[in-house]
């Protein structure tokens, strides 16, 4: 029996979280219509950290790390580690690598203002959570945990 930790996607809207949801592996951004660009700037604990022009960005747990972070190149976790994988989905450039940051940080995404279509939060591929490029989205920890019986 092993306690896990989740993550909590929140959409943020005019200053107000207008939507959540929570993943055990992975929240996933991307534009709603298939095979289209997103560019987004990646704050890590409120400093900047990247910017990117991609088909979205996996944002993993331990657990799914080998789930569908894996299938797009992250790095394997081991379930026990206090950190976050960040992995970039079809980046539109050579120097773009998956990242591994503490557990406890709070990742913050902008969209860059020339984005038009409606952008989404996938978490496990069950909770969609529908935004605009105006809109902030955070994820971090979750305040609550999962047992995994192993």
């Amino acid at each position: 029996m092993e306690e896990r930790f989740l993550l909590e996607a929140q959409i943020e809207q005019n200053g107000e979280i207008i939507a959540k949801g929570n993943a055990i592996n992975e929240a996933v951004i991307h534009p709603a219509k298939i095979a289209h660009m997103i560019d987004f700037h990646v704050y890590i604990n409120d400093k900047f950290a990247f910017s990117q022009r991609s088909d979205g960005l996996i944002v993993s747990t331990p657990t799914g790390s080998t789930a569908y972070s894996l299938s797009a190149g992250g790095p394997i976790l081991t379930p026990n580690l206090n950190a976050i994988a960040l992995v970039p989905m079809f980046p539109h450039t050579l120097s773009s690598r998956p990242l591994v940051i503490d557990g406890d940080s709070k990742i913050s995404i902008r969209f860059a203002e020339h984005n038009t279509s409606q952008l989404e939060v996938g978490c496990d591929s069950q909770i969609a959570l529908d935004f605009s490029p105006d809109d902030v989205v955070h994820i971090e920890k979750a305040n609550i945990n999962y047992v995994c019986y192993t």
